[in-house]
């Protein structure tokens, strides 16, 4: 069960994720009436939103674009970094929306940060107890029940920022969306196509929340489902 779980999820993330490419691809062909490039676009709105200790930088890469709130940097993929079309637009002002959010502490932003570590330990632990499970936990002491509450605990975590993290998305493509309209950065036109290739962004998270709340609802069935 728990492989075609992890196929079925594998095939819908691969298409979720082709769609975003070729909805990128396509959207990148149509030059910005504004002619800004995704670098321009960037600082901008963070100029707008009164963010002055961001650095907008250019990663390697097709899709990589990130906001790092460590060193505060918007980083861009050279196809939004010296893009001018509507996709360049839109993952610019997304990756800003998390550059304001970190600069107005937004409150699920600031849960989400607060739970990496706790997210990074339990995914430690559930390798290793997932490990130990295939021989019955038997090198470590551990009874089966036991292995059922560390592994539905820590993938409870995990799972919880897969949905933590949606909020995040969300909000930030909204102020993206709102702000390159409000600046006159798109035409009506070119506003729908930067909507809809963040809507196809949004989606690899929207995804990656099922997977996880499926495979935790296994777990659970799997180690208490049998219970009376």
């Amino acid at each position: 069960m728990i492989i075609l779980i992890v196929v079925v999820f594998a095939i819908l993330g691969f298409v979720v994720s082709s769609r975003l490419k070729s909805k990128f691809q396509k959207y990148s062909q149509t030059p910005l009436r504004a002619n800004l490039s995704g670098k321009e676009i960037a600082e901008l709105m963070l100029a707008d939103n009164n963010v002055h200790d961001v650095k907008v930088v250019s990663v390697e890469g097709q899709l990589t674009d990130h906001y790092n709130p460590m060193n505060k940097t918007v980083n861009l993929s050279p196809d939004v970094y010296y893009g001018r079309n509507a996709a360049a637009a839109a993952v610019a002002a997304h990756e800003c929306g998390h550059a304001v959010q970190h600069a107005t502490s937004y409150s699920w932003l600031n849960m989400r940060s607060a739970m990496v570590p706790i997210q990074n330990v339990s995914g430690k632990i559930l390798n290793v107890v997932l490990i130990a499970s295939i021989f019955g936990g038997a090198f470590i002491g551990l009874p089966y029940e036991i292995i059922g509450y560390i592994v539905v605990g820590s993938y409870s975590v995990m799972t919880l920022f897969t949905l933590v993290t949606l909020p995040v998305e969300f909000d930030a493509s909204n102020r993206a969306l709102a702000w390159i309209d409000r600046r006159g950065i798109v035409t009506p036109a070119e506003h729908a196509m930067s909507k809809d290739a963040l809507k196809w962004a949004a989606m690899t998270y929207v995804v990656a929340a099922l997977a996880a709340l499926t495979t935790l609802a296994y777990y659970i069935f799997v180690f208490f489902g049998n219970r009376e």
